[in-house]
Formats: structure tokens, C-alpha cells, sequence
């Protein structure tokens, strides 16, 4: 959703980038590495803050402990909404991160806790996708990106240690400019993302519609 984060800056909102992992235990890249890579990104998309959560990769639970701290994050970002990956996935830590944002968004507007910060319960939860399993899920929504796909690809690319020839998996940037150029078909622009809400999403203006 990098074209997204780009658009919402544009649109004078603020952006809080939360990582679940640093990614460890993986073949790909140290954590000092990809340390680096996730900075240069973030300076690509003009993010100024980015946290990075202690969770096992691979191991990734919806724990009382792991919904403890999200739930932190939360009540001391403050966010109107939440973005998170799309719950379907063959990816264990995808499903895992689904399930644990949305009973972070619940445990965050807990009173009578140990858990520091206020209470705050954010309006909505979207999800993006991520996913590896090949799904044609129909979207609540799909946001125009055209003007932030070059930015968006720039910052995938400053993650090298994921996404290298030398990995063999430099194919993916392409994939994802042709499912963003599909998804942007759909909506009649160039470029596209798509989110998906499990609640019903009002309007009250018709003037960013297309």
C-alpha cells in the first residue's frame, strides 16, 4: 500500500509505519540490513516514523501478550484507522498479523489495565493485500495511486535483500506495477490498490469518488 501512504501524505494526513518483525530468524539479510532497507524506504515515502516490534518472524501468534503490545502502539499513535494484511493467506504470520491488529484495535480501548497509555479505538481497520496465495477477492474499495507507482516501486526496491536478481526474486516489483496497473483499470486510472473492509463504509462527499 505504498502509493497509498504516498497519496495520504499528499492529503496533509499523518502516517505511522508499525513493523510486527524485524524479520529474524531468515535467509534473507541481517537485521541490520534490512534495518536499513526499511529506513531507506520509509525515506522514500516520506514517513517520519516507523516502529519495530520485537515479535518472532515466523512464530507470529495473536497472543495476550503480542495484542498487549500493538495495543500500545495504538493508544500512543492515536490513529483514526488501521491498515493491516488481508486475513486469507498461505502465509502463517500474514493470517497471524490480521487476527492480531484486530484484537489489538479491541484490547486498545480496554480500562482497568496495566497496559500504559488511554484508552482509543480506531474507526476502522483496512486490510491490504499481501498475500502468496493467487485470489481474486472483490474490494470495498480501490484507491488511485497514478501519481506515486514510480515512489511506491523505489521503495520496494530499497528492500535488496528480499527483492534481488541475485534472490531470484526480482520478478515481483513487475508483478506488482501489472496488478496495480490491472487493479487501476478497474477504476479507470493507471494505477490502483485495493483494501478491503469487513464493516460497510459510508460517504459524505461525492467529490473523491471516481
Amino acid at each position: 500500500m505504498g502509493g497509498t501512504i504516498c497519496l495520504l501524505l499528499a492529503q496533509g494526513h499523518e502516517v505511522m509505519l508499525c513493523d510486527l518483525t524485524n524479520g529474524e530468524p531468515t535467509p534473507r539479510g541481517t537485521p541490520e540490513q534490512r534495518a536499513s532497507e526499511a529506513a531507506e524506504a520509509t525515506r522514500l515515502l516520506g514517513v517520519r516514523r516507523r516502529i519495530t516490534l520485537a515479535l518472532p518472524n515466523r512464530y507470529l501468534q495473536d497472543t495476550i501478550e503480542a495484542r498487549t503490545q500493538v495495543a500500545e502502539v495504538i493508544r500512543e499513535i492515536r490513529p483514526d484507522v488501521l491498515f493491516a494484511p488481508y486475513w486469507v493467506d498461505a502465509h502463517p504470520d500474514h493470517v497471524a498479523a490480521a487476527a492480531l491488529v484486530e484484537a489489538s484495535r479491541f484490547t486498545a480501548k480496554l480500562t482497568k489495565t496495566t497496559m500504559q497509555g488511554e484508552p482509543h479505538y480506531p474507526g476502522r481497520i483496512y486490510h491490504f493485500f499481501s498475500t502468496h496465495y493467487r485470489l481474486h477477492v472483490k474490494p470495498s474499495f480501490i484507491v488511485d495511486i497514478s501519481p506515486y507507482i514510480d515512489t511506491k516501486l523505489a521503495a520496494v526496491g530499497a528492500y535488496a535483500s528480499q527483492f534481488s536478481t541475485r534472490g531470484g526474486t526480482s520478478w515481483i516489483a513487475e508483478e506488482i506495477r501489472k496488478e496495480n496497473a490491472y487493479l487501476g483499470a478497474l477504476i479507470a486510472r493507471k494505477f490502483g490498490e485495493a483494501f478491503v473492509c469487513r464493516e460497510e463504509i459510508g460517504v459524505i462527499r461525492w467529490d473523491g469518488l471516481v
